[in-house]
């Protein structure tokens, strides 16, 4: 087996409540990540409390999905 050929480097800071920024390899600006719908309730957060963002199952399932 061959050596490893890439590793990523992302970065992930919280920033208020459920809301975290993700530093990604090629975007300069970072991709906020949140709760939102049925999510935001399983963490006990009402949907109507807090500005909805994208999930990282949303981007986990997008990025199986392609």
């Amino acid at each position: 087996m061959s050596g490893v050929k890439y590793v990523s480097e992302v970065k992930v800071e919280p920033v208020e409540g459920k809301i975290r920024h993700a530093y990604l390899p090629v975007q300069d600006d970072p991709v906020v990540f949140g709760v939102h719908s049925e999510v935001a309730e399983h963490y006990g957060v009402s949907p109507e409390d807090v500005e909805p963002y994208d999930t990282t199952l949303d981007y986990v399932v997008a990025a199986a999905g392609g």
